[in-house]
């Protein structure tokens, strides 16, 4: 089974997505978590304690061991200028919250499929 690393500081969020997952509440943890356990798929909120899910992603991909892992964001930055913000910083996906179950399902199912697919 693929596991996936959830970086969410809002505990009810987190109970939304289980799945066979890792779980951390700050960016500088699902960093660490992403190194050590390489998940197959990283959901990752914008605003943490301590550095951001942008700065999060930045150094996933300045890491050639989890440069190439996909990252879904998964924020309630839903304005027009966040999401330009988040797509420009290099995420494979974005869900607003509250989560729409289809829109997230469909986001995790695309990034989890075989690239070239």
């Amino acid at each position: 089974m693929d596991t996936i690393l959830i970086v969410e500081d809002n505990e009810k969020n987190m109970k939304l997505v289980r799945y066979a997952t890792l779980e951390a509440m700050t960016g500088e943890d699902g960093v660490r978590l992403a190194k050590e356990r390489l998940p197959a798929l990283v959901l990752m909120d914008i605003q943490l304690p301590g550095i951001s899910g942008i700065e999060a992603l930045k150094q996933l991909r300045a890491d050639p061991a989890t440069a190439a892992i996909p990252v879904i964001a998964v924020t309630a930055s839903v304005m027009v200028s966040d999401r330009r913000n988040i797509t420009d910083a290099g995420f494979d996906g974005y869900v607003g919250k509250p989560l729409n179950l289809k829109e997230f399902l469909a986001a995790v199912a695309s990034a989890l499929a075989p690239r070239g697919a």
